[in-house]
């Protein structure tokens, strides 16, 4: 039996990140445009690039690591636009564990990570630093790094800033601690990478679908960028539709975990040029892409005007952790401000 209904896998389930999507659902975006689009959660979310590069699914959501990776692996994948930009990754701990910002303190440590290319890039950085991957104990997690770390299981794990740490930070609140004995050590400052792109979040699709269906692709993007300008405009109301739609989201966690990904939600859906270049070039580095590999994205179904790129990307990343910091202290939605 044949399907007009477009495929569209998540990167685990609903997330507090997955506002646009859903809204573009909810508020009959999709069917405004003519399509008809089935949200689907994984039970894996390493299942994900195979399952859309196979053909399986048509499209969905993974990190830019990954989708890179994917491709190099043989699956047919390409990045269609960004979800999140650049959100803050790294070796989170919290104080009081032996682990300071001086990398060499994780020696002897037992470190999560949520899949294969977290150990990689953790194996990378010992290296780096003059230890040697069997200088620490790697626990695999998932997606339950902030849990394994407060049930005493791990010491650190690799994650993002605008959830796990969020977690952590709830958890010392809690505790009656100080959230911000919540640290992280950046991946892309320890690596020198200058940004955190290797983990933007990203629309990618299946090649043989994307060549088939050109005109359901851009039909998608459009209502995705009328969800996404609606939960910029108004992220009050946007939360509140969309806890309405998914309850068990319904929660201090999860709005605090909204806020805090606010900041990173790209306006524009546009893959950043740079950011590829730079990731790339890291997953040479890593040796998880080959030297002659070329960056599998693209911008050509996105109707809008594409945006200019920062002079300056490291002053924007510092304006972004003052704005975390400051939604870390204070709640609200602090709107990423475009430097020129």
């Amino acid at each position: 039996m044949s399907s007009d209904k477009i495929t569209f896998l998540l990167n685990w389930q609903a997330a507090p990140y997955h506002v646009p999507v859903y809204l573009a659902s909810m508020k009959g975006y999709f069917k405004e445009q003519g399509i008809d689009v089935a949200i689907l959660e994984p039970s894996n979310p390493s299942d994900v690039t195979e399952l859309i590069g196979s053909g399986k699914v048509d499209m969905g959501l993974k990190a830019m690591i990954h989708t890179l990776a994917a491709k190099a692996r043989g699956y047919d994948v390409t990045s269609i636009a960004s979800l999140l930009d650049e959100p803050f990754t790294g070796v989170l701990y919290l104080e009081g564990s032996g682990i300071t910002q001086d990398f060499n303190s994780l020696k002897g440590k037992k470190i999560g990570y949520v899949g294969e290319f977290g150990k990689i890039q953790i194996d990378e950085l010992t290296k780096h630093y003059g230890m040697k991957p069997t200088d620490y104990e790697a626990v695999r997690c998932g997606m339950n790094v902030a849990k394994y770390i407060i049930e005493g299981k791990i010491d650190a794990g690799v994650g993002i800033e605008c959830m796990q740490q969020v977690q952590l930070e709830e958890y010392l609140k809690e505790k009656g601690r100080d959230p911000k004995d919540a640290k992280m050590l950046r991946i892309d400052e320890l690596a020198c990478l200058g940004c955190c792109c290797f983990c933007t979040i990203l629309y990618i699709a299946n090649d043989k679908f994307l060549a088939e269906n050109p005109v359901k692709v851009k039909k998608f993007l459009n209502a995705i960028k009328k969800a996404t300008d609606l939960v910029l405009q108004d992220p009050e109301q946007a939360w509140k539709d969309y806890v309405d739609f998914k309850p068990q989201l319904n929660d201090p966690l999860s709005y605090k975990q909204f806020q805090r990904c606010f900041a990173y939600f790209s306006s524009s859906l546009y893959n950043v040029h740079r950011d590829w270049r730079k990731v790339t070039a890291y997953g040479k580095r890593l040796d998880i892409l080959p030297t002659d590999f070329k960056s599998n994205y693209t911008n050509e179904y996105l109707s809008w005007e594409e945006p200019t790129e920062v002079d300056d990307p490291l002053a924007a990343q510092r304006l972004i952790k003052a704005h975390q910091e400051a939604c870390r202290d204070q709640g609200g939605f602090f709107k990423r401000v475009e430097l020129k």
